[in-house]
This record gives structure tokens, C-alpha cells and sequence, in this order.
């Protein structure tokens, strides 16, 4: 008898070892960012003198022009370092310019860990919602802000290595910019395109989401000779992507104003929405950003 109850409390105990989960790491340490590294970087090429590197923030472009390294976006704090140290893994030319392509964070911190003395180009807007932001008020950042800005379009360099910059409105933030290589037929959106699926619209920053349809619809209309496009966050999406993304993104405001003309609530809205069925290869919707994205839209309509 004692030898057959010790040999269930051996299987009982076994039992129980095998159904407790067993982590490689606490689940605190395995939702950390990785820290800022070289290794943490990724490597895309385009073409053969343009590649994406995703990691550290949103994605940053790199243009290797027959006068140096042209990189669009920066991405967070402390990534400004590893992705020039990348960069040299690519090509000996120095970086003699940067590109914002809107005020967020993880597209600009890096700004200040570039040498002193290149340009740092972004639209006028963009410029003062950087000067807003408490990471640029630190005398030791002003460095990281604009050097030269424009309005609506601005040419920069010449020839081969020629980049367009555009200015089509209020969308994602005030400051909006596309980055255009005619010679290459790419360009980088930045956060104005930057996943397939509902975005939050930072208001904040002077974005405004219901003249966000408008204004990607006059940059699909705008701009030409593009081929393929380097998003904020997502992977490289061709022309038609951006034509179909400028009518999800008029097809959910016209829905969010039929939400609000029946008297739903924000709450009621976000519990109803589902991306259509015709979106195909979409991302699920995040309820958080569904919400701030209905939120804004009812916010400005009822000040119009």
C-alpha cells in the first residue's frame, strides 16, 4: 500500500511539474525594447545605392548620392549612433544630410547624435512641433532641429542624385513630407503612410484627421514617376497600395461621420468597426488606436 501511494504522489507530482509554463525569461524582461545596437538593425536594399533599416524606431532611408549619405528619419534616442554605424557597413561616403519626415520621436531623436555641421531638412511645420517637444527644449538637443525647411516643395541636390520633398497638408501630423528619388522611382511617406490599417492621427502635432483623406489623395494625385514606396513602420508598398490606402482612409472617415449622424458614441463606434473585407492583407485593428482615430474625427467635427 505505502509503495503504491508514494508512486502516485510521483506521478501526481510529475503531473504537476510538466503543467506549470516554464520562461526563458520573467515576461517583464521579454516585453523590454532591445537597446540600442548595430546588431538590432536591419538591412533592406532597394536599389543599389538605397536601402531601408528598420529597428530602433520608425524606418530610416539611406541614399547613397555621389555626394554622400542622404538618410530620411533617424528614428528614437540613443539609435542615432548604431544607425550610422550601419550605414558604414554599407558605404564609406559620410552622411551630409538628414531628412525629417515629421516631428514624431522615433523619427527625429536621433537627429542629435549626427555630426555637427550637416543639414538636418524638414517642412517649416515639422520644425516647430520638434521645437515644441520637451526632448529638443534640452539646450544639449537643439542641435537635432531643422537647419532648413520649406513650405510646399523643396529640390535638393541635382542630377542623379536629385530628391523632391512635398508638402500636401495636414494629415498624420502638420508637417507631413514626402521624400521623392526621381532616378530611383521610390519614395519615403514616412508616418503619413506608414502601416495598412487604422492609424492614430496625432492631433497634438497639428494632424488633423479629417482633412487626412484629402491630403493623401492630392499626394497620390501629385506625385509622379514613383514605383515604390518606403513606409514609416511597414515593409516597401507599391503605387497601387498607396491609391487603395487613400480610399480605405476616405472610406473610414465617411463611416465615422454616418457613427456620429446616428448618435453613436465613440465607444459604440469602436465596438462596431472592422476593417472591410475588400482590404485584404491588412492588419487587425488595435481598438486603442480605432478609438483615437474616431475620437479626433468627432473632436474636430464638432468644431467645424
Amino acid at each position: 500500500m505505502r509503495r503504491h501511494v508514494l508512486a502516485n504522489m510521483l506521478a501526481l507530482s510529475g503531473a504537476l511539474f510538466f503543467a506549470i509554463p516554464v520562461f526563458a525569461k520573467p515576461p517583464q524582461a521579454a516585453q523590454q525594447p532591445p537597446q540600442p545596437s548595430v546588431n538590432a538593425l536591419e538591412v533592406e536594399k532597394v536599389k543599389d545605392n538605397l536601402y531601408v533599416i528598420r529597428g530602433g524606431g520608425g524606418n530610416s532611408t539611406v541614399f547613397v548620392s555621389s555626394k554622400g549619405v542622404v538618410v530620411v528619419d533617424a528614428k528614437l534616442p540613443g539609435w542615432g549612433t548604431p544607425l550610422q554605424e550601419k550605414i558604414k557597413t554599407l558605404t564609406d561616403k559620410p552622411v551630409i544630410m538628414v531628412i525629417n519626415t515629421h516631428s514624431h520621436p522615433d523619427h527625429t531623436s536621433g537627429n542629435v547624435e549626427f555630426p555637427a555641421g550637416i543639414d538636418i531638412v524638414a517642412n517649416e511645420n515639422t520644425k516647430k512641433n520638434m521645437e515644441n517637444m520637451d526632448f529638443f527644449k534640452k539646450p544639449e538637443n537643439a542641435k537635432g532641429l531643422p537647419t532648413k525647411t520649406f513650405k510646399d516643395r523643396m529640390t535638393l541636390l541635382s542630377g542623379d542624385d536629385r530628391i523632391e520633398l512635398y508638402w500636401f497638408g495636414a494629415g498624420e501630423t502638420s508637417g507631413d513630407s514626402w521624400v521623392v528619388f526621381p532616378a530611383l522611382h521610390v519614395m519615403d511617406s514616412g508616418d503619413a503612410f506608414a502601416q495598412q490599417t487604422v492609424t492614430i492621427v496625432n492631433t497634438n502635432n497639428g494632424g488633423s484627421p479629417v482633412t487626412y483623406p484629402e491630403m493623401l489623395a492630392k499626394a497620390a494625385a501629385g506625385i509622379q514617376g514613383v514605383d515604390r514606396i518606403i513606409t514609416g513602420h511597414d515593409g516597401i508598398r507599391t503605387w497601387q497600395d498607396l491609391v487603395t490606402w487613400v480610399q480605405f482612409q476616405k472610406e473610414f472617415l465617411a463611416w465615422v461621420e454616418a457613427e456620429r449622424t446616428a448618435g453613436k458614441t465613440v465607444d459604440e463606434a469602436t465596438a462596431e468597426y472592422k476593417i472591410p473585407d475588400r482590404y485584404q492583407g491588412y492588419m487587425p485593428v488595435e481598438a486603442r488606436r480605432v478609438k483615437a482615430h474616431i475620437q479626433g474625427i468627432y473632436d474636430e467635427l464638432s468644431k467645424q
